[in-house]
């Protein structure tokens, strides 16, 4: 992990207004000056609401950036990037995807409410369902430390944590793991270790 880069995406679904410069862009502008910072058009992001209509994803991408550009983000400064271009992302998430409990994903507080306020599209896709996984690859592939959110974004934050650790817990032990770990347990008492092993178990279950 990187202390000091910031990640951050806005998703090209329509015009930008004063709504974005005072929630998203005045900080950005800041933040530039102060960390290494990612930020980038979501254009993938937005094809998980707006898959039938990607001409308007497409037009909205260059507006996009030409508005970031006005409101003071400077590509001298950080990293400005358009998420499609970067086939990375989607392999990640591929990746990813093959480690993630479907109960995970379903359990987003922001699927369900989503679904209810855009009950005029079909959203019974896995591209929408698979949306916080999709930003858990953004986040993970540039080792932020610090992402910038809305409120209602701070559960997809939680839920890449748990992504990686569930990926360190299969793919980052080192050799003879079991073992020390068993070594470690047999200090730690009788009690505490069956505690400990009965809540991995349902860690792993889930």
């Amino acid at each position: 992990m990187y202390y000091n880069r910031v990640l951050s995406g806005m998703r090209p679904t329509g015009s930008l207004h004063l709504g974005h410069y005072h929630g998203v862009l005045k900080n950005w502008v800041s933040l530039q000056h102060e960390y290494e910072c990612f930020f980038f058009v979501a254009d993938w992001h937005a094809l998980t609401t707006h898959y039938d209509e990607p001409e308007i994803v497409e037009r909205n991408v260059w507006d996009m950036v030409i508005d970031w550009l006005a409101a003071g983000v400077d590509p001298a400064q950080a990293t400005l990037f358009i998420q499609s271009r970067v086939p990375e992302h989607a392999e990640l998430h591929l990746l990813l995807s093959m480690i993630t409990p479907l109960g995970w994903l379903e359990r987003v507080p922001t699927y369900k409410d989503q679904q209810e306020k855009l009950s005029h599209k079909d959203l019974s896709t896995y591209g929408f369902l698979g949306y916080p996984l999709l930003q858990s690859a953004d986040i993970l592939i540039y080792r932020a430390s610090r992402v910038p959110v809305g409120e209602d974004q701070v559960p997809h934050v939680e839920f890449t944590r748990e992504i990686a650790r569930r990926f360190n817990h299969l793919y980052g032990r080192e050799p003879g793991f079991e073992e020390k770990a068993e070594q470690a347990l047999k200090k730690l008492g009788a009690r505490r270790a069956r505690i400990y092993r009965r809540l991995r178990t349902r860690y792993l279950e889930k």
